[in-house]
């Protein structure tokens, strides 16, 4: 309890200098290229990942209904090209049984590339975890598809509740004497869940992808931030692609990969900038000699290689 008020009250009194820590910190660890790593692996995964999960969902609900849920989801992580996205795996449902069990394995292996090289980003930034103790290689093999199957769950229960809203689009609702309708509210529905999936999945990611256990309190906040951060950066995006942004004319017909590996960029960016806030507020109370440590970061330590 003693050294978590005296981080908070570190924080508290020198803002500046915490934040000046944690830029260094990140700098030392080569953040942006960690955050390009996993963008591209990101990119990589996404299509099959997805494409997977709708081949099992499929099953369940009518597809195009479950295109129009993804086609949601897909805009919070890549804004503009989230439509081309939604179109290629459109494209892989409807002809996904010539890919055979061989194929379908390895699309389950690229789907989880963007996790793996998360954990290895997560473990240079944390690296104060990593020579203390580390984890099992079956526990790294097992956590990428833990989350597709998250995913899984996560899309269908959107899917199941848009289903709904969608059955009772015409309907009328009296709440307090106030005629309330329900058309149109699917939309709203699903981006307040999307926007509550994304704090969800980053506060488990801050709390599953380091070695060792973190506090709830702080993976939250993380979460929190991070998500909030998102939104804005996201908004942004939009902004920038439809008013500024010269990628169709420098990029061409690659624009839309340009465009899908920037977003995902600034989003890696922003989840690891978040590791390595949490990473130096613990790293407040590792000094060499076991007390507050109100230094510099040891940035030869968090160097990799």
């Amino acid at each position: 309890m003693t050294i978590r008020l005296t981080r908070a009250k570190f924080v508290l009194r020198h803002p500046l200098r915490f934040a000046w820590r944690v830029l260094t910190g990140f700098r030392a660890n080569q953040g942006l290229l960690l955050a390009g790593a996993v963008a591209y692996y990101t990119l990589l995964s996404i299509v099959p990942m997805f494409a997977l999960i709708l081949v099992v969902l499929s099953q369940l609900f009518d597809t195009e209904l479950l295109l129009a849920t993804t086609r949601d989801y897909l805009a919070l992580v890549a804004p503009d090209p989230a439509a081309a996205l939604t179109a290629q795996i459109e494209t892989f449902l409807a002809n996904w049984k010539v890919v055979g069990v061989i194929g379908l394995a390895i699309l389950l292996f690229f789907s989880s590339l963007a996790f793996t090289s998360l954990e290895n980003a997560m473990s240079v930034i944390f690296f104060h975890r990593v020579t203390i103790r580390r984890r099992h290689f079956l526990v790294s093999a097992i956590i990428p598809y833990l989350y597709i199957l998250l995913f899984a769950l996560g899309l269908l229960a959107v899917t199941a509740l848009s289903a709904a809203l969608h059955a009772f689009d015409d309907r009328m609702v009296r709440v307090f004497g106030q005629t309330w309708s329900l058309s149109g509210q699917a939309g709203l529905v699903t981006y307040v869940m999307g926007v509550a999936g994304e704090i969800l999945l980053l506060t488990s990611l801050y709390l599953v992808m380091p070695v060792g256990q973190l506090a709830l309190r702080h993976a939250l906040i993380g979460g929190v931030t991070a998500a909030l951060l998102w939104e804005l950066t996201r908004h942004f995006l939009i902004w920038y692609f439809s008013t500024l942004s010269l990628v169709n004319v420098v990029y061409g017909t690659f624009a839309a990969a340009i465009m899908i590996l920037l977003s995902l960029e600034a989003a890696a960016v922003i989840l690891l900038l978040g590791a390595q806030v949490i990473a130096e507020y613990e790293r407040i109370g590792m000094g060499r000699t076991g007390k507050l440590d109100l230094g510099a970061p040891d940035t030869r330590a968090s160097r990799p290689g």
